[in-house]
């Protein structure tokens, strides 16, 4: 793996890196490559992984002179432990309807844990990742705020008098559509990544009915529409947690790594069928 990475290095590699002497020189080159992270220094060619464990559905390649962890699991796990509760609220489980719970989680770790993430995915060159963790991290901060009694949004004394229904409704759709937009960018990834973003988009789009149900005085409906949207919730934050899991494991602490399933139409499966095809001729 070390001999692989100092191919892949520039041209210039040589030239930035110098010994301690002061001597430029092709083999500190190559020790600076074996210090990459090792997760990151197995995607710096072809296709990456696109597992969801590196929150990257196409090609990519990380910085070659940084050495950088990956902020993927962090914010993926960030965002299943938040979506897991609120769920687990939405379903009503153990008779729990009143997402107070949520606030401290939605403030510190699904807000502002996983806005850190997509900031650092920024800085490892993963413009999908950095959108959708920062994102999904100023959602939860901006739905903490919304159940956040000081700021009084949703108050029956607030702007709307109590008849918050449609309001929440609007800003939930807005993020269906959003998340909508990034299934779309998923389409050549894996199953599992593709699951993730579309199981939540399904999640948005009920929990918004049932506040336009809420609104229209259908009870019935709406406590329907929520449980449906916490299922979906579920899925998601399980999902989730199995990406995070793909990019968490290696062969340094794991004995196995969870399949992804790459679809069979995705740049990387196609470059799989590739390399088959060469080995066998």
């Amino acid at each position: 793996m070390a001999s692989e990475n100092a191919n892949m290095l520039p041209p210039n590699a040589a030239l930035m890196e110098k010994e301690p002497n002061g001597t430029n020189g092709a083999a500190p080159a190559a020790a600076h490559a074996r210090r990459h992270h090792h997760d990151y220094a197995a995607m710096t060619s072809g296709y990456a992984a696109a597992s969801g464990g590196s929150l990257n559905p196409g090609l990519w390649k990380p910085y070659e002179h940084r050495r950088l962890a990956n902020p993927a699991p962090l914010g993926l796990c960030a965002f299943a432990l938040t979506t897991f509760v609120l769920s687990a609220v939405n379903t009503h489980t153990r008779g729990v309807d009143k997402p107070n719970i949520v606030v401290p989680l939605a403030f510190g770790y699904g807000g502002l844990v996983q806005l850190l993430a997509g900031m650092w995915e920024m800085a490892c060159g993963n413009t999908f990742g950095a959108t959708a963790l920062s994102s999904y991290g100023g959602f939860w901060i901006s739905y903490a705020i919304l159940l956040t009694p000081n700021w009084n949004i949703t108050g029956t004394n607030g702007p709307y008098a109590g008849n918050t229904a449609s309001p929440l409704g609007f800003f939930l759709t807005g993020w269906f559509i959003f998340t909508t937009l990034l299934v779309l960018c998923t389409l050549k990834s894996t199953v599992m990544f593709f699951s993730l973003f579309f199981t939540l988009d399904l999640a948005f789009l009920f929990l918004a009915c049932e506040q336009y149900a809420v609104d229209l005085g259908n009870t019935t409906a709406a406590v329907a529409l929520q449980k449906t949207g916490g299922v979906f919730g579920f899925l998601a934050a399980f999902l989730a947690w199995y990406c995070a899991l793909a990019g968490l494991q290696d062969s340094s602490n794991s004995f196995i790594q969870v399949p992804v399933f790459h679809f069979p139409w995705s740049d990387k499966a196609r470059e799989e069928r590739e390399k088959s095809d060469k080995a066998q001729v």
